[in-house]
């Protein structure tokens, strides 16, 4: 039987469902389902179906400060023609030609003598591949969009797979539950994907175990974001903190040890649409485009930066991620497979936050995006050569809402929802489509108890005002 160390970290769940009259329900702890019972059943190793070349692979200074592993949960319903079992043989075989054409994928990591720069050995140890089974039914274990930490059972680590001191960098676990519902759980070091190239991968995933061509060809050419030589820095970048030569970055984003609430938030398109009219009636020029993005992103700021200190000359900066492939010139293939996201920022005082119109909080927003042209972001990377750089700012939004990764389409149909793994990570909040779809957004966050009653009555009163 595998357990969950996460059991005995405190937390008290809630969920905050809005309304338009402001309604909201909390789901008491005893109810979220703890211990999903999951017991593995077999760990093995895959390798391409075809020799390949040994070779290593550059990794640009975005990727090499990612070296913690992101985990998601795709959950599937159960399906007359494939139950589990063949699912699992289908998909180990897809990975097996996926290993072909991302022979990274299992390769390791290590540090290049000659250079001492981080890179991909592409020899191929192997992935990682687990079968597994949960003695609940899909329908037991709640809401699949509440941040519920036994969703961790679903995902095997990277670290020691099947020999001391070996770190696949990727992992897929095959869960199978009563009903005939199944969930994957796949374990990836940052290192490999961002958000939309990881959806190119679950695109190419789903063609090969449909026996289909690749549905896109990737592009693995990271010397594309290689550092200028030599590195021109030309911005100043506040929103970068200066790190020791290659960095533990797990304890960058490390869990918190203080006891958090969790929320789920909320918001329909009717909501968003309030937020988008709020900014333009304090857009005297008409002439700022306000983006759904922007304005959920502006609310959510405020609000963060409220419910902490109130100190109004404080300076709180928010950072939310950019895809910068088309922003770069010559723009990057969209197909490219590495890190293409550099962080945006956006900084103000709390009582810019508090006072200001709200139009001028989604301006500053908007601002950072607009920030990050080729010139800037290439400033951004030569800056990474010099100083080993990572973000730094007060909170962090992550944006999973758009990614897309629900719309993928495998031999067994669409997922019925997709998830990373949440934490205790108070100065991150995430961003899904909400579980039954539509045009709304789940926002999930986890403050202490004191600045969460502070951040949810924020929320609901800069949204109802």
């Amino acid at each position: 039987m595998k357990t969950n160390p996460l059991h005995q970290q405190t937390h008290t769940p809630q969920r905050q469902k809005m309304g338009t009259s402001n309604d909201h329900h909390d789901v008491p702890p005893s109810t979220l389902l703890q211990d999903l019972n999951v017991t593995i059943h077999k760990s093995s190793m895959v390798f391409p179906s075809k020799e390949i070349e040994r070779k290593s692979l550059f990794l640009s200074n975005i990727d090499k400060v990612l070296t913690f592993d992101v985990e998601t949960v795709h959950f599937f319903g159960a399906h007359k023609d494939f139950p589990p079992h063949v699912v699992a043989e289908r998909l180990k075989s897809a990975l097996e030609d996926a290993l072909v054409v991302y022979d990274f994928l299992g390769g390791r990591l290590k540090v290049n003598n000659d250079t001492k720069r981080l890179e991909m050995d592409c020899y191929p140890e192997g992935a990682g591949f687990v079968v597994a089974s949960s003695e609940h039914r899909l329908d037991q274990i709640g809401d699949l969009d509440y941040p519920n930490p036994a969703f961790a059972q679903l995902v095997h680590k990277n670290k020691d797979f099947l020999k001391q001191g070996d770190s696949p960098l990727f992992v897929v676990q095959v869960t199978s539950f009563r009903c005939g519902g199944f969930a994957f759980g796949i374990s990836t070091s940052h290192t490999i994907f961002d958000g939309l190239s990881f959806k190119t991968f679950l695109d190419n995933i789903a063609a090969l175990a449909a026996n289909k061509p690749l549905a896109v060809t990737p592009c693995h050419d990271r010397h594309l974001l290689a550092a200028r030589s030599p590195p021109r820095v030309t911005f100043p970048h506040p929103e970068m903190l200066d790190l020791p030569p290659f960095p533990d970055s797990s304890n960058i984003f490390n869990t918190s040890i203080e006891p958090l609430h969790f929320n789920v938030f909320k918001l329909t398109s009717s909501h968003i649409a309030k937020l988008k009219l709020e900014a333009q009636k304090d857009n005297t020029c008409g002439t700022t485009r306000v983006t759904g993005f922007n304005a959920i992103t502006a609310h959510l700021w405020r609000c963060k930066a409220l419910s902490g200190d109130h100190n109004p000359n404080r300076s709180s900066t928010i950072l939310y991620a950019v895809d910068i492939r088309s922003r770069l010139n010559p723009p990057l293939p969209m197909s490219y497979t590495g890190n293409a996201v550099l962080t945006a920022y956006a900084m103000a005082t709390c009582r810019e936050l508090e006072e200001g119109p709200f139009m001028k909080i989604v301006e500053m927003v908007r601002e950072g995006v607009t920030r990050m042209t080729d010139e800037y972001a290439r400033s951004i990377i030569d800056w990474g050569e010099i100083h080993q750089g990572f973000p730094n700012g007060e909170v962090l939004v992550s944006s999973w809402w758009r990614l897309g990764f629900e719309g993928v389409e495998f031999p067994w149909g669409k997922p019925k929802y997709c998830c990373p793994v949440v934490y205790h990570r108070k100065d991150i909040i995430l961003l899904f489509p909400p579980v039954d779809g539509g045009d709304g957004v789940s926002i999930i966050v986890a403050l202490p108890p004191k600045e969460m009653e502070k951040f949810h009555g924020l929320f609901h009163k800069f949204l109802m005002a």
